[in-house]
């Protein structure tokens, strides 16, 4: 039993239903505590938990100067009806208003002169939309005309952000009894000695294993950039993992590394593999890492040379979704990569392999598959004796060249990316990940993993 929680489930049964909000305001208990003890008591049978997701739609900060001085198109229209050269024109002017200008056919150019294509009346039309969808997403949160919402969002001028909801429920179980005195004297067991937790014995197995295949350990920060956890593994900047739905942000920006040619490299990779202007603003925000893939991309980075190297990480990793029984938001994954010019992809395949049947799963099969930064990509399946059936345990695959080349020079290299729950779960026939962090005293006690 969590700290508190006799008060909270005294607050929902009287309360019957409230938000989690409200929870812990009632409570006085800080945020995490509340989100345990709801968690614990939904295990056992006295609240019922709805979980809502809500999106809106939000100005990014560049929309609201475009809404007050004018579109950049329009600016170019305006020196167009001015008689003005490209010359004439601003950076962004340039760099963004021209393109704009010449798609939306308010312009031509001429041996360099910019020429109205369109008259003032429809020019200034075209610019009042822009400012009325930024009017309209302060006042309603919304904008009517989708055709208009696709260019603004593909101008990254508004974002949309899910917000997630919880609603907590009484579900009538009846309360415990509590208990008025306590008889300090009564003889009660001795304590038991303290052990390792299961997670942490299977971590050290783990890196055992991977030790004896001969790879060297890497480390890292929890928190990292989005330069190292997206920019540096060829993910675009609008792709839809970096989303508030996947990924927790956090205040504040990361400078880029040092290596200035590293990060050159980088833009350069994505500005002519996917076609777009690279942000440093974007590369510099802060998430809890998303994958220990950031890792392998610290550690090609750090590479002087192009000798074979093989490594290995095992460490947590952040996704914000809601965590059901096969789902967590905080949990671990098993990352490896082999640097190496002479690698093959069946090297990869036997590598898996290996790593598995000291686990003690025998049977093993790959499944073609697509990550954003690998290429050929599969994924992982183990044969479960125990539940007769075929079970996804990870991805593996080689990264692309637009990957490891910035990085460190070297094609091919060979990834993947395993859970670590989900293993465990199977080797001690679980059926809910959640069992493991409910910090539930009797499965502490009494579970052993033999491997």
């Amino acid at each position: 039993m969590y700290k508190g929680e006799d008060e909270v489930l005294r607050i929902i049964a009287q309360k019957k239903e409230l938000d989690f909000d409200g929870l812990v305001k009632a409570s006085g208990l800080n945020p995490d505590s509340v989100r345990r003890i709801v968690e614990s008591l939904k295990g056992e049978g006295f609240a019922e938990v709805t979980v809502s997701e809500k999106a809106s739609l939000l100005p990014c900060d560049e929309f609201a100067s475009i809404a007050r001085i004018g579109a950049p198109e329009f600016m170019v229209f305006k020196k167009a009806a001015e008689g003005k050269t490209v010359a004439d024109l601003t950076a962004e002017e340039k760099s963004i208003g021209l393109s704009w200008a010449r798609k939306k056919g308010l312009v031509s150019i001429e041996n360099g002169v910019l020429k109205p294509a369109k008259s003032m009346q429809e020019a200034e039309s075209e610019n009042r939309k822009i400012a009325g969808a930024f009017e309209s997403l302060l006042k309603k949160g919304m904008i009517d005309d989708a055709v208009l919402l696709d260019e603004l969002f593909s101008r990254k001028l508004v974002k949309k952000e899910t917000r997630r909801g919880m609603l907590i429920r009484y579900s009538g179980k009846p309360l415990p009894e509590s208990h008025a005195a306590f008889d300090i004297s009564a003889p009660c067991a001795d304590a038991p000695v303290g052990q390792a937790h299961v997670v942490s014995i299977f971590v050290d197995r783990v890196r055992q294993i991977m030790a004896e295949l001969g790879f060297e350990e890497m480390d890292g920060p929890l928190i990292e950039s989005t330069f190292w956890n997206f920019d540096a593994l060829f993910q675009p900047q609008d792709h839809p993992a970096r989303d508030l739905a996947d990924t927790f942000y956090l205040e504040g920006a990361s400078p880029l590394p040092g290596d200035k040619a590293l990060v050159s490299r980088i833009k350069a990779a994505h500005e002519n593999g996917w076609k777009y202007a690279w942000k440093e603003s974007e590369a510099s925000r802060i998430v809890l890492r998303t994958h220990t893939t950031a890792l392998s991309a610290r550690c090609l980075a750090a590479q002087k040379d192009k000798k074979p190297r093989k490594f290995f990480a095992v460490g947590k990793v952040f996704r914000n979704e809601a965590t059901d029984f096969k789902h967590l938001a905080e949990f671990h994954q098993v990352e490896g990569i082999i640097s190496w010019e002479g690698a093959t992809f069946r090297d990869l395949l036997g590598v898996i392999r290996e790593f598995y049947g000291k686990l003690g799963f025998k049977k093993i099969r790959f499944r073609p598959s697509f990550f954003p930064y690998t290429e050929p990509s599969l994924e992982i399946e183990v044969f479960f004796e125990r539940r007769a059936q075929w079970l996804e345990l990870g991805g593996a695959g080689i990264f692309r060249p637009e990957v490891s080349i910035p990085l460190a020079g070297v094609y091919p290299v060979l990834a993947w990316g395993l859970s670590l729950e989900r293993p465990l779960m199977l080797l001690l026939g679980l059926e809910d990940i959640r069992a493991f962090y409910r910090n539930d005293i009797d499965f502490l006690k009494d579970t052993r993993l033999k491997i």
